[in-house]
């Protein structure tokens, strides 16, 4: 549109042409300027997607630890309900088993522990369980709807 300008004021030829060549480098440095800027979002993109690849290995290897430390507290919560059920049913046939232990306790206290030792020591051991008093506060820090456990964006790859 300049250029069309330049031509229609109508001075010297020559001036007309210096002034479109002018028109023409100041397009040009833009150009330069554009492409070197361009250049620049490039090479950030790639450094910003090498640094989120970084961090998905990294979420993935935390993802594994947290999964592979909750199977060992589960296990670890399982034997020791099972030892202490253990305990309790020797502790049970004990006193359920010496003369003394008769006559030392009431007529209602052998009935509790008669109906204890009928009955699954799991279900009366319940509230004793360990991991109740495992202090869990950091759910004040990051919540467990925070963090997502699911895998299937672990599975998809990316071009």
């Amino acid at each position: 549109e300049q250029g069309l300008q330049l031509l229609e004021l109508g001075g010297s030829v020559e001036e007309d042409y210096i002034r479109i060549a002018r028109c023409f480098e100041a397009t040009r440095q833009r150009c330069c300027r554009l492409e070197q800027d361009g250049q620049r979002a490039r090479e950030q993109l790639a450094r910003v997607e090498s640094e989120r690849a970084a961090l998905e290995v990294k979420l993935k290897h935390a993802r594994n630890q947290v999964e592979v430390e909750m199977k060992k507290r589960h296990r670890a919560e399982a034997e020791l309900e099972k030892q202490q059920e253990r305990k309790l049913q020797l502790v049970l046939e004990l006193l359920m088993r010496e003369p003394w232990g008769n006559e030392a306790l009431s007529r209602e206290q052998c009935s509790v522990l008669s109906a204890l030792a009928g009955r699954r020591l799991g279900a009366a051991l319940a509230p004793i369980r360990r991991s109740s008093v495992v202090d869990e506060s950091c759910q004040s820090l990051l919540s467990h709807s925070d963090i997502s456990y699911d895998r299937t964006e672990d599975d998809v790859v990316r071009s």
